[in-house]
């Protein structure tokens, strides 16, 4: 080998005749050792070192006279040597060459019970709620409820001011009355104008029908024939212009749609004056108060209603459960509840609804999200409605299952990879991933593989580490 550390400035020639001149001095400036005095890993350094000033060096005399762009052959060689080097450092070449086996972290391979569980928040509310509003312009003369109250069905949360709509109301009775009876003095019309029409119509026939005899007997002319046809005719037409119902004339329809109009006009009056006492449509309590004495109940503030009613006694969790996940959950399936205000306690829940269509999930997602109920059965619960609580939904659960952390399963083109160290060697199992849990994952072997307790599975899988390579546990 040869001998690199000369004397600082003196030239050597190369077997490929160029020249160069080295620069070799130990740190404190003396003379460095040479080789020969070296321990075995300086020399195989100082052998590396040389190499990679050779390979270098050689590129400024290709091709005779010729040379070539050094910065991009001397950057391919640089890339070259760097790959020497790194694999220097993972395999530590030996002086003689030999690749050193690699060594690898390992972890039993273990059994347990093990789960998979869905967990996602979402606001506690009652079972029934309602928003209480009104789009009457009064104003609110009485408010006979407060934030908290316990309300029943049809109890009188408030009281507008109703003097506008008693008038109106008594105008639209007027209305109805005088089209009622209008219809009525159309109808008496009606019955004793048909009445004469059916008895004109009658002896215009019989008029006719003796002068049709007469005709034939040639008693009569054809002029006076023709004469009682036609008042015949104009009797028929008479009678038939009535409306007539059960044999009796009426009124034309327009009077009766006229009454009509006017009692749907007095009915929504009468409806709108019921309405100034406004009443909740629920059991439940009272949770918001919007409104005031002296406001105009249809125009709250910020479109707000004037009440909010929940029944707190039965309360809800709405989560929004990813489509990918859906397919987990099912009416009836059971749920942990956790919220701060429990103070680390928990509640039991059931879903009891599963939307039958998804929405956007939002914030540029294409996701959808599946809205979900879940009921909260546990007896006098400590949660309150408005807060935002965690539903915790066991999906699915092995026992006594082979399992290794997540980040002991690796992908690759055709299957998931567990790696093992067996007999000194990497072993790559193929494996189907069961039950989810959070740090670890159920394990079962895709071939026929048979997995033991105790197995060296490889903490950190690396492809590199190939199919029946040789490997040592770390540590030794």
């Amino acid at each position: 080998m040869a001998n690199r550390n000369e004397e600082k400035g003196e030239e050597h020639m190369r077997e490929d005749g160029m020249e160069y001149t080295g620069e070799n001095t130990g740190t404190d400036g003396s003379e460095p050792k040479n080789e020969q005095g070296a321990e075995p890993e300086d020399r195989e350094s100082a052998e590396i070192d040389r190499r990679m000033e050779l390979l270098m060096t050689q590129t400024d005399g290709l091709k005779k006279g010729k040379p070539k762009k050094k910065g991009f052959v001397r950057r391919k060689w640089l890339i070259a040597a760097g790959l020497i080097v790194c694999g220097a450092v993972v395999f530590k070449i030996t002086s003689g060459g030999k690749t050193a086996v690699p060594t690898v972290a390992t972890i039993p391979l273990t059994k347990q019970d093990i789960q998979e569980k869905l967990s996602l928040s979402g606001p506690v509310s009652g079972t029934d709620s309602v928003d209480v509003v009104s789009n009457i312009h009064a104003e609110i003369l009485q408010m006979n409820v407060k934030e908290g109250d316990q309300v029943t069905k049809g109890q009188v949360l408030a009281v507008l001011d109703s003097t506008d709509l008693e008038r109106e109301v008594n105008i639209a009775r007027n209305a109805y009355e005088q089209a009622v009876a209008n219809k009525e003095t159309q109808d008496k019309e009606a019955a004793l104008g048909y009445e004469k029409a059916v008895q004109d119509f009658q002896k215009a026939s019989l008029d006719h029908s003796r002068n049709s005899q007469l005709f034939e007997a040639g008693d009569i002319s054809q002029a006076d024939l023709e004469q009682s046809s036609n008042a015949l005719n104009d009797a028929r037409r008479a009678m038939e212009k009535y409306t007539v119902e059960n044999g009796r004339g009426v009124a034309d329809p327009s009077y009766a749609l006229q009454v009509q109009n006017a009692a749907f006009e007095l009915e929504k009056k009468q409806e709108e004056l019921e309405n100034t006492q406004i009443r909740s449509e629920i059991d439940g309590t009272v949770v918001r108060v919007n409104s005031k004495v002296g406001q105009f109940a249809d125009k709250v503030e910020d479109d707000k209603p004037m009440f909010s009613i929940e029944n707190l006694e039965q309360l809800e969790l709405e989560i929004q459960v990813s489509e990918f996940s859906i397919g987990k959950v099912q009416v009836g399936q059971k749920a942990r509840i956790r919220a701060d205000i429990l103070n680390g306690a928990e509640e039991e829940g059931e879903v009891v609804k599963i939307s039958p269509t998804g929405e956007e999930k939002g914030g540029g997602s294409t996701e959808r999200v599946i809205p979900t109920i879940i009921r909260v059965v546990t007896p006098d619960t400590k949660l309150m409605a408005g807060i935002t609580a965690r539903a915790e939904l066991m999906v699915q659960e092995a026992k006594d299952a082979f399992t290794v952390p997540v980040s002991a399963v690796f992908d690759s083109a055709d299957h998931s990879y567990i790696e093992v160290l067996q007999d000194g060697k990497i072993r790559w199992i193929p494996v189907t991933i069961g039950v989810d849990g959070e740090t670890v994952v159920e394990v079962v072997p895709a071939d026929d593989t048979e997995l033991q307790e105790g197995m060296a599975v490889v903490a950190v899988p690396d492809p590199a580490l190939t199919e029946g390579m040789e490997a040592l546990p770390a540590g030794q």
